[in-house]
């Protein structure tokens, strides 16, 4: 069976995200535009997963718990966990890998945590687009010792590539599956890097607005609804 995917949203925690892109505004969105399967993925942290994840719960819809990690080469990293507990652990991990830099919400605007009833019950104070002390290599190391994938995002782009930061993707990493930005194609990204026929890929929306939300454009082929056969297709070789 095919099902609909978007494996890279932000909610308003993340200081680039809108402040509509709340948990039941992201899962009511996805819903509405056919997905099956989303993944939110905050800037450095988790804490608006079990809101998102309570709110999906609600209504069908099967949420991944996940992050984007920024390493200290500036490459964006979508780590994606079978489970909470595996990501509230990364969490932590990351949270302590950040410099101690407070947000400037005239800036960067408000990083805001919310409950499943999209009601604020907090702001995360320390700037979550900075970097952390942790590698690339440090960070597929903690992340598969807890479980959960590491996929680099948006290898076509400029910003914040694992191609463009580093030069290549360190065979040593065994990545499996690659991102390719929505505006992109994997025809234009092998045209541009051919090495990348090599890797599985996944097409994501890295919305920070409702409206950006992937419609039902990017589909993986399963056997059933299962985060372990997922988790499967993503890291097969």
């Amino acid at each position: 069976m095919e099902f609909a995917v978007d494996f890279h949203i932000h909610t308003a925690l993340s200081p680039c995200g809108d402040e509509d892109m709340t948990p039941c505004n992201i899962v009511n969105m996805a819903i509405l535009k056919g997905l099956d399967i989303i993944a939110v993925t905050d800037h450095n942290s988790c804490s608006n997963l079990p809101a998102v994840m309570e709110a999906a719960r609600k209504n069908g819809l099967m949420v991944i718990p996940g992050m984007e990690v920024q390493t200290k080469e500036e490459v964006h990293i979508l780590c994606l966990f079978k489970r909470m507990e595996g990501a509230a652990k990364f969490a932590e991990i990351v949270y302590n890998s950040l410099p101690d830099i407070e947000n400037n919400e005239d800036i960067f605007g408000q990083q805001l945590i919310f409950n499943s009833s999209d009601e604020i019950i907090g702001k995360e104070h320390k700037l979550l687009l900075s970097s952390t002390i942790l590698s690339v290599n440090d960070v597929f190391i903690l992340v598969r010792g807890l479980g959960g994938i590491c996929i680099p995002a948006h290898v076509d782009r400029q910003g914040f590539s694992i191609i463009t930061n580093l030069g290549f993707i360190p065979p040593v990493l065994k990545v499996r599956t690659v991102e390719i930005s929505k505006k992109c194609t994997p025809e234009a990204a092998v045209k541009k890097y051919p090495f990348l026929s090599k890797f599985n890929y996944i097409i994501s929306s890295d919305a920070h607005y409702l409206e950006d939300i992937s419609e039902r454009e990017f589909f993986i082929e399963l056997d059933c609804l299962s985060i372990s056969e997922l988790f499967s297709k993503l890291d097969a070789k």
